[in-house]
């Protein structure tokens, strides 16, 4: 078969706006561990960002590979996804387990994991094996999927997501996928209304315990599937200023406090569920219509989208060191105002080690691997797909 493929012009708005995600995501994980609940947590719905990636990923997907099946096997396509995603994958358990050792190799509840079950947590993480509840092998003893490295949980569902696309949903037609992605629709917000998280909310997904899988395989399978719509039936109109408006709608979602209280737990379903199902979409949407107009905003929109996922990938392992000596809950307590400026040091860097990550290991490693993986190819890697 013949494995050369042309490179598609890149989305720089959506690129950017993953990034923009990205960062709120470590700025929630940062106020995470000052939060008594999920009620009083600072940027309140950073979980939501998962769902917007979801969406990007499947919208990238289908533009990047929907007309190249003529050329490519389900094969081909495995091996381009497993090198654009895992060498990152792989270095968010090495990183992880770094940390943990630096640590002490302590659960939370401050008993002592062996060594042993400690490598075999790396090992099951490096391939994206979830560890169980109570397992050995979940070393940290808060049910994570992945107790080194917690959000490689999302990338458990995305290949999940990409498997379901090579084998069936893009040979799906546009009536069919239309008919999947009311039903994961309605699945999602009958989950999220019924309180199958316990606490009003969708972030779901990260632990094999209870409702987690089901509820993150809502999410990834809705959120992914309507994705793949939006690129068929994606008519652009063009938005002046898209990617700055994308950006604060964005953030101001992604930070809203909690809607209602425990008491009324529905109305801060209803929020999740409209982000979910409406608004994503809809800034998906307008990000694709929008063009980058300018070289600063043209090299800030292909920075963030650069360093997105390498820092979306990277960052926890510091955030468990941060919240085992910083946190409120850790054994010495501290306030944000506290340790604020620990907390910058942290955010910065993370974006640091993450463009250093992506500069002198992922794409020279990604490059490597697409030479010698895929014979032949002159596909280009770009970080849009």
């Amino acid at each position: 078969m013949n494995n050369t493929l042309t490179a598609k012009p890149r989305y720089e708005l959506l690129d950017g706006l993953r990034g923009v995600a990205a960062l709120v995501v470590i700025w929630y994980h940062i106020f995470e561990g000052f939060a008594t609940s999920p009620y009083d947590q600072m940027l309140n719905h950073g979980y939501l960002a998962v769902d917007f990636f979801f969406v990007l990923s499947g919208f990238v997907v289908s533009y990047a590979y929907d007309d190249r099946w003529g050329k490519m096997s389900i094969g081909g396509f495995f091996k381009r996804r497993l090198i654009r995603l895992h060498p990152m994958v792989i270095m968010g358990a090495i990183l992880g387990v770094v940390a943990f050792i630096i640590q002490g190799c302590t659960t939370w509840s401050g008993e002592q994991s062996p060594m042993s079950m400690v490598m075999l947590s790396m090992l099951m993480a490096m391939f994206l094996i979830p560890a169980f509840p109570g397992q050995g092998a979940e070393v940290r003893g808060n049910g994570e999927m992945f107790p080194l490295n917690g959000p490689s949980w999302s990338l458990f569902f995305e290949y999940i997501g990409n498997i379901l696309y090579a084998l069936a949903l893009r040979r799906l037609s546009t009536k069919a996928l239309w008919f999947v992605v009311v039903a994961l629709g309605c699945g999602v917000v009958t989950f999220v209304m019924a309180d199958g998280s316990g606490f009003g909310h969708l972030g779901v997904g990260w632990s094999m315990a209870e409702y987690n899988f089901v509820g993150g395989m809502l999410r990834m399978g809705f959120a992914f599937s309507m994705g793949l719509l939006l690129q068929r039936t994606f008519r652009p109109r063009r938005v002046r200023g898209a990617f700055w408006l994308c950006s604060a709608v964005l953030v101001a979602v992604l930070a809203m406090p909690y809607a209602g209280d425990e008491s009324v737990k529905w109305i801060n379903g209803l929020y999740d569920s409209l982000c979910v199902v409406v608004l994503f979409p809809l800034l998906v949407c307008v990000g694709a219509s929008g063009v980058t107009t300018d070289k600063g905003s043209t090299k800030l929109c292909n920075f963030l989208g650069e360093i997105s996922y390498p820092l979306y990938i990277i960052h926890y392992p510091s955030m468990y060191l941060f919240y085992y000596h910083y946190a409120s809950w850790s054994a010495t307590p501290h306030t944000f105002s506290e340790v604020w400026y620990i907390a910058l040091a942290v955010v910065a860097g993370n974006i640091l080690l993450a463009w250093l990550l992506l500069r002198f290991y992922d794409k020279p490693l990604r490059a490597w691997l697409t030479q010698r993986v895929i014979k032949n190819s002159k596909f280009k890697i770009q970080s849009c797909d």
